[in-house]
């Protein structure tokens, strides 16, 4: 006879099944408490009725614990993805923002995937605070998140860098490619004026693109895309 499989239970174990499975619920209950008694170092003669009552009241405050665990792990998540905003704009702060671009840097260095920086800074933006006053501006820097956020895909990234100044890092996109992609953000966030009751004002972005260098170190990689908007933004100037 050809031997198929090979007995991993002992006959105990299996004749205490099927008595159980022949004997219905009830019994299949009981015997599951005694599995557990006897996980925990106690045998069936052990099982006195108080001592299954403390079981049951152990495995309910275990199964409380698991909640518990539980809910509080959703806070920390929930904690953490709030200290990654921005204060004011429905963006990344600027920890979070270089934090990706590690992320991504990394990928980059793994995989030869491209990606790019587009740093943005807003012209002229404190003639919009003196004029219309902070609490206008504020709605200016939130306008201007809004718009990039809604121009670019779910895995890029938007990051508020300090006072008038946004990045954008674009995953799967060379220089070439950001940089065309940079001119339709500049014009989405541009194109519109933003409006403070009554009054309106028109917002001037300039910009600077970045190819980032494959595990490169992430504050040399906004600073060079930063060095390239100051340097377009010279340019355009002296034209």
């Amino acid at each position: 006879m050809k031997i198929t499989s090979a007995r991993t239970e002992s006959f105990s174990a299996i004749r205490r099944r099927a008595l159980t499975e022949a004997a219905g619920p009830a019994v299949t209950r009981a015997v599951v408490a005694a599995d557990k008694a006897g996980f925990l170092g106690l045998g069936e003669d052990d099982l006195t009725p108080q001592v299954q009552a403390a079981l049951k009241t152990l495995m309910v405050e275990i199964d409380d614990l698991r909640a518990e665990v539980g809910r509080l792990k959703f806070k920390l998540n929930e904690a953490q993805g709030l200290a990654d905003m921005d204060v004011l704009a429905p963006v990344l702060n600027r920890r979070a923002f270089l934090r990706e671009i590690k992320r991504v840097a990394a990928f980059a260095q793994r995989y030869g995937s491209p990606a790019s920086l587009v740093f943005f800074d807003l012209d002229g933006f404190k003639s919009v605070n003196d004029r219309f006053g902070h609490a206008a501006g504020d709605e200016a820097l939130k306008a201007v998140a809004e718009r990039l956020l809604a121009n670019v895909r779910e895995t890029d990234v938007v990051g508020r860098i300090g006072g008038d100044e946004f990045a954008v890092l674009l995953v799967q996109a060379d220089q070439q490619t950001a940089s065309a992609k940079a001119d339709t953000l500049a014009a989405a966030v541009s194109g519109t004026p933003v409006q403070f009751g009554e009054w309106s004002a028109p917002l001037h972005i300039s910009y600077g693109v970045r190819e980032i260098e494959p595990g490169a170190d992430p504050e040399v990689a906004l600073a060079e895309a930063d060095a390239s908007m100051f340097l377009r933004k010279r340019t355009r100037k002296e034209a």
